[in-house]
């Protein structure tokens, strides 16, 4: 995959990442909304088949983008460098990386990372076809999760 794929990966998957955690729905039909999703999904769906497939949406392409110094473990700092500046009034990187992090060591590994992503796609995942469309995406673009 190119390294644009992986920045555009690396933004759908640090937004699941940053998204487990306590359910809370939000309203996902705003333009915006619907705008990211889409461009989101786009940048992800490599061979362009209009579904995204486990491989698409893959840890291991977080890992390689956002671990910066390669220790092997995403910080709040380095996934917000890789991401940019947080919204305003937003939550800290670190306080959205918690639900990930078991070993509470304020960094994910590569399991932890690995296990945020597939919940996040099962969750996402709601026909259990094993790929996300368009839809799915968009339903659950935003909302927080938890097991």
């Amino acid at each position: 995959m190119r390294r644009s794929s992986f920045i555009a990966s690396l933004l759908v998957l640090a937004s699941a990442i940053a998204t487990t955690g306590v359910c809370q729905t939000q309203d996902t039909s705003s333009a915006t909304g619907e705008m990211d999703a889409q461009q989101r999904f786009q940048a992800l769906d490599a061979d362009h088949d209009g579904l995204l497939s486990k491989y698409e949406y893959d840890s291991d392409v977080l890992m390689a983008v956002a671990d910066a110094n390669r220790d092997g473990l995403v910080s709040p700092q380095e996934l917000e460098q890789a991401l940019g500046p947080q919204a305003p009034g937003t939550k800290s990187m670190a306080s959205r990386m918690i639900a990930a992090d078991i070993d509470r060591d304020g960094q994910l590994n590569e399991d932890e990372l690995r296990n945020a992503m597939e919940l996040r796609f099962k969750w996402l995942d709601r026909n259990a076809d094993g790929n996300l469309d368009l839809e799915e995406m968009r339903a659950g673009y935003g909302v927080r999760v938890r097991p």
